[in-house]
């Protein structure tokens, strides 16, 4: 049976991991989970799965329940990354990721991520440690998930392209009159998954996909050239990859999270999800189409951080993850997201030494400049 430590058992890919551990209790069991604010679920969880401490991070004056040790405050995370885990399921939302990526690595633990940001900001240190320390890194975004089954589990396996897909997100058909009024409730509305407020708005904004371009670079140790994406709007071809012979292979379902769960957590078997089976004689039509740039224009300048490389991807999160928050609360219009990160990538001079501090000290110089900006 393999034991999960699961960072952030209460947003949406933490409640899938843990609906895939109860459909298979002979397979998986929980021992440590951590929560960001919501307690009574956190409560609910540990009556559930019984582990062996729980870690949430707002502050509050529980120290145990049902017999479970509970830890609280910022960075109580942390301590959820437990020695007795077979796998550390990564599925906190941000920059926050990067240390618990960094400190699972640390404890030689396999991660299933789904904490794209880690890499985004820090993959140039998190892929080569944790080759160094033997630990594999599963995906479990469902296009690096997609890509990985179309290598058929290998991420060394040679390839010609990789071709990322893209919902388009919620204003795939707004014009830049309708963008430029858009609010946080409409962006909200995907029309095709059912995600947390921060990623949906990543989605709105293509930040999202690009930061999949990047992450997507550094778990199959490619170069930029070699990575593109189209949006393909019903969401049922989660990505695909191109050969030397240019035949291509997709991995193909109705949109689910719960796939790339059940394969980052057991990638040997593929277990039976509630999932429907693909209808081919219902499905009319899957379309593709270039991304309007123009339109959304983030998708290029945050892919333009990634190449740029060093602290630059680190300074584009941390000033959109203070602009989405701005954005959820009424603070700033939808199309200043753009003008914030942008702002900040023109703003930011490189450190002198490129190490994990110089990431640190950029994410947290990024946020500063966003909140003077929005104030």
């Amino acid at each position: 049976m393999k034991k999960i430590a699961l960072i952030g058992c209460t947003g949406s890919i933490g409640k899938q991991v843990l609906s895939v551990v109860n459909k298979n209790p002979d397979k998986f069991s929980i021992v440590s989970f951590s929560a960001g604010s919501n307690l009574e679920l956190l409560k609910q969880n540990i009556k559930d799965f019984k582990p062996m401490i729980a870690t949430i991070e707002r502050a509050c004056s529980l120290t145990s329940f049902e017999g479970v040790p509970v830890l609280s405050g910022e960075g109580a995370y942390l301590d959820a990354i437990v020695k007795e885990a077979d796998i550390v399921v990564i599925s906190v939302v941000g920059f926050a990721g990067l240390k618990a990526v960094l400190k699972a690595i640390e404890l030689k633990k396999d991660i299933a991520l789904a904490n794209k940001e880690s890499l985004v900001v820090g993959g140039d240190f998190v892929m080569p440690l944790a080759k160094a320390n033997g630990v594999n890194i599963y995906p479990i975004d469902s296009e690096h998930s997609a890509i990985w089954q179309a290598l058929s589990f290998d991420r060394e396996k040679p390839f010609k392209k990789l071709i990322l897909t893209a919902s388009g997100g919620a204003f795939r058909d707004y014009d830049k009159e309708m963008l430029a009024t858009a609010t946080a409730k409409s962006a909200l509305n995907h029309p095709n998954w059912q995600m947390g407020a921060k990623i949906t708005i990543d989605c709105a904004t293509l930040v999202n996909k690009a930061f999949e371009v990047i992450e997507a670079k550094h778990l199959f140790a490619t170069d930029f050239d070699k990575i593109t994406a189209v949006l393909h709007r019903q969401s049922i071809i989660h990505s695909m990859v191109e050969f030397d012979d240019n035949s291509v292979i997709a991995q193909m379902s109705y949109p689910t999270m719960e796939i790339p769960i059940a394969l980052a957590l057991d990638k040997n078997t593929r277990l039976q999800s509630n999932i429907s089976s693909l209808d081919f004689t219902k499905l009319a039509t899957l379309t593709f189409e270039e991304i309007d740039y123009e339109r959304f224009p983030c998708f290029n300048l945050v892919v333009s951080a990634g190449k740029a490389g060093r602290e630059y991807p680190a300074v584009a999160n941390g000033a959109n993850e203070v602009a989405v928050s701005a954005f959820l609360e009424g603070k700033i219009g939808y199309l200043d997201i753009y003008k914030i990160i942008d702002g900040a990538l023109s703003a930011y001079n490189t450190a002198k030494a490129f190490d994990l501090d110089a990431v640190y000290n950029a994410d947290k110089w990024a946020r500063e400049y966003a909140l003077k900006k929005i104030n």
